[in-house]
């Protein structure tokens, strides 16, 4: 449970039909499994403690009364643990039989929760045998207790509040208006589900879809529990089909026909914050009970995938959609910029490096879409004191593979000139050195703009805003800043993207461009190479990218982005490592929002962003001593 994670399981244990005392030892043989992994929340399928095929044998008393016998001493066996466990069980309440599910934790039953919507239609007959649940809680008697009994109820931990459980059972997800909206709105983050879908042709897919969907729309973990191996074959085949999603994404499944045991960790705390987010989330519904349980935080171990690059798809399909599509908001943003302003033409900075190439290739696809020549990109090499021969040569050639105009304007005069005039030796190589570069440059492309009547394209990504990895009033300005939304991992597989959808000489320079080591070359080379690595001065972009993504995207605290990221890049980076660089992202991004705060215009591209007018709106003097404080307590 620490930092939110609860470790969760949904599985599918062996059963016969209408064996009660059988199918209680294999939910506790499934309890012992789940225990020993160190399972917070176990959900069994539907009517698991009888199997959900008993037909009209759930007219017999002796069957009912096993049911019960068998959940007491399932209740029983939960005796100190913490575990909470939902079964699905057939009980008689006030005359009328209820398809329930029974929530239990240390040695008592929390509550009933009843199956609201009874299909009766296709191969689904349960109005032969089950009455609709009330939604109105109330006392029910089982086993000489009395339990809390109806629809309306959550089940949340006094220690993590964020953990709150509602259930909805099979055909109750499957209509119109699942009663599991109104558990979500009523706080609940995580629903159970015990289920007794059956296979059919393309059905699990279906499932899979629908129970994500679900997750996604309601901003929680859904754990889907299906029947499976031991029910009856008479007319029907149940596959064990387990599913666990979370906010839209699949976090495990065990597919048809398989072990029939899912288990991973929902980020409750996750969930939470997402919701405090979204201004359009429901205020809770009136007549709902809270029912509080008991559990002492202990860290879970982390079993589900930590992506190491959260802004790029693993697959590579998914990589090549997501970077076009990326590529077309940004030409789209540009499009209406230059027809709003009516400039006669774009001019850009090229220097051989990804950013500059990714807004060419932008802006080259936005002069295409318009219909507009190539020729009117005005692309400006500005050679300096740390430029070298490969990074101008592959600007020359890009240019040249694209058809676009390039010209060229070496500043190291006027450069030296300025230093001198303001006093500097020109030799110190200091901030002021390298600045000065930046700054002459931006002057020459605004220029060159006016002089023309075009728009300055800027190029500076998303990692380097957060990072402040620009200069204020240099390259940290433009007329329109197609990247600002891309982070730096992106970058590159959007350049490596458009790379292999090239040919020729494109292709070739495109490929050197992404073997080139990132720098902004503002020191001179030594033996004609880039000695300045941005890398080694501020960290992995990797890492900052991660860093960025769940401190921007999610909100979590420095512990929690510590943590995930010593799972992610295990074998990669060390703990001390990570720990460095994660200091410097808090000192950084909180020392240079001043540049953020008059950040150009530029399209949003994905959930991440830093517009001041939009995503992320920080006062410039804020401090970090909270987020460091955090850090060197993680250090001690």
């Amino acid at each position: 449970m620490k930092d939110g994670f609860i470790k969760v399981a949904a599985a599918s244990p062996a059963l016969r039909v209408a064996d009660c005392a059988y199918n209680r030892d294999q939910i506790l043989q499934t309890m012992e499994k789940a225990l020993a992994l160190g399972v917070k929340l176990l959900v069994l399928p539907e009517l698991a403690v009888t199997g959900y095929t008993c037909g009209d044998l759930f007219g017999q008393a002796a069957l009912l009364d096993g049911a019960v016998a068998a959940l007491e001493a399932i209740t029983t066996a939960t005796k100190g643990r913490d575990q909470l466990l939902v079964a699905g069980v057939p009980l008689a309440v006030a005359g009328r039989l209820y398809n329930c599910a029974a929530v239990i934790q240390d040695g008592r039953i929390l509550g009933v929760v009843p199956k609201r919507n009874i299909p009766g239609y296709g191969e689904f007959y349960e109005t032969r045998n089950f009455s609709p649940g009330p939604g109105e809680v109330r006392d029910c008697l089982i086993g000489g207790r009395w339990v809390p009994f109806g629809g309306n109820m959550v089940f949340r931990c006094r220690q993590l509040p964020a953990f709150c459980l509602g259930v909805e059972i099979c055909e109750d997800l499957w209509v119109l208006d699942p009663p599991s909206g109104r558990l979500a709105a009523a706080g609940a983050t995580i629903i159970a589900n015990p289920s007794a879908s059956d296979e059919a042709t393309g059905k699990a897919a279906y499932r899979r879809s629908l129970v994500t969907g679900q997750s996604a729309r309601l901003c929680c973990g859904y754990l889907y529990a299906a029947s499976g191996w031991g029910e009856s074959t008479t007319d029907l085949v149940f596959g064990a089909h387990n599913i666990i999603g979370e906010n839209g994404a699949l976090l495990a499944e065990s597919l048809p026909f398989g072990e029939g045991f899912a288990v991973t960790e929902i980020d409750v705390e996750r969930l939470a914050g997402q919701r405090r987010r979204t201004n359009t989330w429901p205020p809770s519904p009136d007549g709902f009970d809270e029912i509080f349980f008991e559990m002492e935080p202990s860290p879970a171990t982390l079993t589900r995938d930590i992506p190491p690059d959260p802004f790029v798809p693993r697959d590579e399909a998914g990589r090549e959609a997501r970077c076009q599509e990326i590529i077309s908001i940004q030409a789209h943003g540009l499009m209406k910029r230059l027809e709003h302003t009516r400039c006669a033409g774009a001019v850009l900075g090229i220097s051989g490096g990804l950013d500059s190439t990714l807004a060419l290739l932008v802006t080259v696809r936005a002069f295409d879409l318009l219909g507009r020549s190539r020729k009117e990109i005005s692309a400006v090499t500005m050679p300096c004191f740390g430029t070298t021969g490969r990074t101008r040569g592959n600007a020359e050639a890009l240019c040249a593979a694209l058809g676009v105009s390039l010209s060229t304007v070496d500043i190291r005069d006027s450069v030296t000139r300025h230093l001198a005039d303001i006093g500097h030796d020109g030799v110190t190589l200091d901030v002021t050195y390298e600045n000065a570069q930046a700054r002459e440059r931006t002057q020459v492309l605004m220029d060159l703009a006016n002089r023309s009547g075009s728009l300055v394209v800027g190029t500076g990504d998303l990692s380097e805003l957060a990072l402040g990895w620009a200069t204020y009033n240099g390259d940290q300005m433009s007329m329109y800043g197609v990247n600002a939304g891309v982070p730096k991992t992106l970058v590159r597989h959007m350049v490596a993207t458009m790379a292999a959808g090239a040919e020729g000489e494109l292709r070739r320079v495109l490929l050197d461009i992404l073997d080139t080591p990132v720098s902004p070359e503002l020191l001179p080379a030594r033996d004609g190479e880039i000695s300045q690595k941005t890398e080694d001065l501020v960290g992995p972009y990797r890492l900052h990218d991660f860093f960025l993504y769940y401190t921007l995207r999610w909100g979590f605290a420095p512990g929690k982005v510590l943590r995930l990221a010593e799972t992610a890049f295990a074998g990669a980076y060390h703990r001390d490592t990570i720990l460095r660089w994660l200091q410097m992202f808090y000192r950084r991004f909180f020392a240079q929002q001043f540049k953020r705060s008059c950040m150009p215009d530029g399209p949003r591209v994905g959930s991440a962003a830093l517009s001041p007018r939009g995503d992320w709106r920080m006062p410039s003097d804020a401090s970090a001593a909270l987020w460091l404080a955090e850090l060197d307590r993680l250090e001690e």
